[in-house]
């Protein structure tokens, strides 16, 4: 049987059909006399860098061959095949089958072209966007990606998506209509800001609506099974929650498009799972998998002298990274009475030594994050000017002590030693005067008896050398801190559950910050993971509405700089480090563009494999 959508005939059919119910859904906009614009994609500052007829992206080899695998690790293990749900572990990669309307590039900030969408149309005010689909698009069973399967994803996610994610949905878009096969228009609440509204809409993952109806799924629930997508990889094999395997789809319906050229390039990607780092670095060192981004910097610096390094299998470099920070802290469970003094948390944060720990532990190759924009002109600096006070000023009732008058908050610089005598003494003041005093035990008690309990929970072996000395130092404090180290699966279902004191999570965010802030910082998601800190402050959430209403970069980047400077100066976090490079080892069969995108490694995206060098390490013994 012929698909609909399958012969020249019924497509130019479709077309005209299409067109002219187009031409009947919109004519608000002519009336209105508001001019349309139609694009093969949007940006949210300024112009795009790719014109309608580009061939390929600036920064791939358009040329690359395809095959060969590449495989990482990860850390734990997996149960789930649904990345959308906080319902067990999704495997490495689940979300990589689903595609969007429109997808960004490495090159841009801000960016975003068409993928399932051949085209968008919407008016200057960006109220509402038609997006027109690709024809061509197919799921990788090889039914046609329509307007219905976005519609009903948008619905899906809508009501049954993460509850921050369903927040933000909901107050962003109003309706979503299905004009016909082709065509979606997404029309915008009144009050909500249009800056990013478009991109959010189109950015939203399309599942196969008959696929999920027939095998029954629930977005909300773990799933034995990978969902059906439109991506360039599908689902290949798995191991017992201990190895996933993905491969290339040779139908792959994308593959020519423009935006694609250069691009997943491997025949397959796989992902080993190990228990803890250093047995990962082993693996590695053995050819378990191929390809590893060194996030320790005692095995950068010491580990790198296996044989397969030193007879040239193995490659070690040093690549640039042009991206904002990943904002890596301990973050402090505001969600416990005992945190919600900000004595006790400044007090808590002049107890990390980072000074000593860079030189001792990290053979000084991080620097210090202070804020969750590092890296980037979005980092407030100084002490806040005109602008951001016209923003800061209303809130002055709401705001910490000092914002409005002192440089942004920097993290507390520590001498040498492990434990800095000076920032001992401040925290010990400011516990006194916080209701802590020290007792006869040199614990510190309130007023109930109750003692100052912090644990720490971890899951990584290689973190237990910079939490000991952590935690000795806030009993020197007369803390009562203990350091939890637990397996994956526990750490999880603590995180999810909130019950913990202290954890290490990633609090970056974006160069184009939007809706993404409500996750994170937004008191409306004090019950998800995103928002690990449980942070709700009626002052943060009005200056997230700020940067969300920018419709200048310079509104924005002045917005941010307020934002940022609030956030400091909360202190639940005590800042850890990064560095601005990647530091990768791989064994010496991959390759990659001699000028990398600023914002991207594209390890699994836009490398590739070279057979001949494979057959030669393989041949060696390599793995």
């Amino acid at each position: 049987m012929v698909n609909a959508w399958g012969s020249a005939a019924s497509r130019a059919a479709g077309a005209v059909i299409a067109a002219l119910a187009f031409a009947l859904f919109v004519p608000e906009a002519a009336r209105s006399q508001e001019a349309l614009i139609h694009s093969h994609g949007i940006s949210t500052f300024g112009d795009l860098h790719y014109a309608a007829d580009f061939t390929h992206l600036d920064y791939v080899n358009p040329e690359a061959p395809k095959g060969g695998e590449i495989s990482v690790w990860t850390m734990g293990g997996f149960d789930s095949y649904n990345p959308y749900t906080l319902k067990g572990r999704a495997a490495a990669l689940s979300s990589g089958v689903h595609e969007a309307l429109l997808t960004g590039t490495s090159d841009e900030i801000g960016a975003a072209y068409g993928l399932l969408a051949e085209s968008l149309e919407y008016p200057e005010s960006r109220d509402w966007v038609v997006f027109t689909l690709r024809y061509t698009a197919r799921f990788s069973d090889g039914s046609p990606v329509t307007a219905d399967d976005v519609l009903f994803s948008y619905e899906i996610l809508r009501d049954k998506g993460l509850s921050s994610f369903r927040a933000v949905i909901v107050q962003m878009i109003a309706t979503a209509e299905v004009i016909d096969p082709l065509h979606i228009k997404f029309t915008f609440t009144p009050d909500y800001p249009r800056r990013d509204v478009i991109q959010a809409a189109g950015g939203l993952p399309v599942f196969s609506k008959a696929d999920y109806i027939a095998k029954n799924r629930n977005l909300e629930d773990s799933s034995d099974a990978p969902f059906l997508g439109s991506g360039p990889y599908v689902f290949d094999s798995a191991d017992s929650g201990r190895r996933v395997v993905w491969r290339r789809n040779p139908d792959y319906w994308g593959q020519d498009l423009p935006i694609n050229r250069g691009r997943n390039n491997f025949d397959r990607i796989r992902v080993e799972y190990f228990g803890d780092y250093q047995a990962a670095f082993e693996g590695f060192k053995a050819g378990a998998y191929t390809f590893r981004d060194e996030a320790s910097s005692l095995i950068w610096a010491t580990g790198y002298d296996f044989p397969a390094l030193t007879k040239g299998w193995v490659r070690k470099d040093e690549l640039p990274n042009g991206s904002i920070t990943t904002g890596q802290a301990f973050t402090i469970n505001l969600r416990r009475d005992r945190f919600q003094d900000i004595r006790v948390r400044e007090a808590l944060g002049l107890m990390f030594n980072f000074e000593w720990s860079n030189e001792t532990l990290f053979y000084g190759l991080y620097t210090r994050t202070n804020s969750f924009w590092d890296n980037s002109e979005l980092a407030a600096t100084g002490t806040p000017g005109p602008e951001e006070l016209t923003l800061l000023a209303p809130l002055a009732d709401q705001l910490p002590a000092g914002v409005l008058t002192d440089p942004a908050v920097l993290a507390p610089v520590s001498g040498k030693g492990q434990l800095d005598r000076g920032n001992l003494r401040k925290a010990a003041a400011l516990l006194d005067a916080a209701g802590w005093p020290v007792g006869d035990d040199g614990i510190r008690r309130n007023a109930r008896g109750e003692t100052l309990r912090v644990e720490i929970l971890n899951d990584s072996q290689t973190f237990d050398r910079v939490i000991n000395p952590y935690v000795e130092n806030l009993r020197r404090l007369g803390v009562d801190a203990v350091h939890s180290r637990v397996d994956d699966a526990q750490y999880t279902n603590r995180e999810r559950s909130h019950d913990f004191d202290m954890i290490t999570a990633q609090l970056g965010q974006d160069y184009i910050p939007g809706s993404g802030l409500q996750q994170y910082f937004g008191s409306g998601s004090v019950g998800d993971t995103f928002n690990s800190m449980g942070l709700a402050d009626p002052a943060v959430d009005a200056l997230i509405g700020k940067v969300e209403a920018a419709k200048t970069r310079a509104e924005m980047t002045v917005a941010v700089h307020a934002l940022d400077r609030v956030l400091r100066a909360l202190k639940f976090w005590v800042p850890q480090w990064y560095k601005p490079s990647h530091t990768i080892a791989y064994y010496d069969m991959f390759e990659h563009p001699d000028t990398l995108p600023p914002y991207a490694l594209g390890q699994l995206d836009f490398w590739w494999y070279n057979a001949e060098k494979a057959e030669k390490l393989k041949a060696a013994g390599a793995f």
